[in-house]
């Protein structure tokens, strides 16, 4: 039997299918956040296939900026952080065991138990981004139906598998993305992803533009949004 193929690899050929599919030589790659890494895993393995990337509120999924989203950011907000981990059911308050133990939660065969443990989830991620400008609801907000259920348990089980990415490759590699042109855009008021690794991704990627939005979070805003749309529309000045 052939081994089974890590589920990020997955991700990857399946976008190389759509680019077969679609009949596109070269595209642009657009991520943000979590699309951030699944972007940089495609360039890395198909760089021929990529002509720009512009991505926003950068994530690379490395462990240290799992277990801050999910346990150093609590230093903000200790009191909802508690509630998170007690929800979890973990002896141990490390995030790298809540995350797991949420992981098993949302794969409980009763509907209840998953429930519980998506509204915890959600209410967690609406804390961390709450202090954000011009805060509003999120994708975590509403009721927890079956379309929040399935968001939640991707995201507890790809964090809880560090995106099956060895820690820190898409960081280390990224010098192989020389050639591409790259612009990064980042809110600098963004919690569950600091800056810092904007700036690694930045130095570690010859060639590529790092904006940082002193005014901005993790989510859109009017600067953000600026900055991805001028380099869009230079890049397709360029054909």
């Amino acid at each position: 039997m052939a081994p089974r193929l890590p589920r990020a690899t997955h991700l990857v050929a399946d976008l190389e299918l759509l680019r077969a599919h679609l009949g596109i030589d070269r595209w642009l790659l657009r991520g943000g956040s979590w699309g951030c890494t699944l972007a940089l895993a495609y360039a890395l393995r198909y760089p021929h296939r990529v002509s720009e990337i512009v991505l926003s509120a950068i994530s690379t999924s490395r462990h240290r900026e799992i277990d801050w989203l999910y346990g150093g950011v609590s230093r903000f907000f200790p009191e909802e952080h508690e509630r998170f981990v007690a929800c979890a059911g973990s002896a141990n308050s490390a995030a790298s065991n809540v995350v797991a133990a949420y992981d098993r939660l949302l794969g409980h065969p009763d509907r209840d138990v998953r429930v519980r443990a998506a509204t915890a989830w959600a209410r967690w991620e609406e804390t961390v981004l709450s202090l954000e400008p011009s805060a509003g609801p999120t994708s975590f907000g509403g009721p927890v139906d079956d379309d929040l259920l399935a968001l939640v348990r991707i995201c507890a089980h790809y964090y809880a598998n560090h995106a099956w990415l060895a820690d820190g490759e898409l960081i280390r590699d990224a010098g192989r993305l020389a050639g591409i042109p790259g612009v990064l855009v980042h809110g600098r008021l963004d919690l569950s992803c600091p800056v810092a690794t904007a700036y690694e991704l930045a130095n570690a990627w010859p060639g590529a533009e790092l904006f940082v939005c002193d005014e901005s979070g993790h989510r859109s805003s009017p600067a953000k949004s600026e900055c991805v749309r001028d380099a869009l529309t230079r890049f397709a000045d360029r054909r």
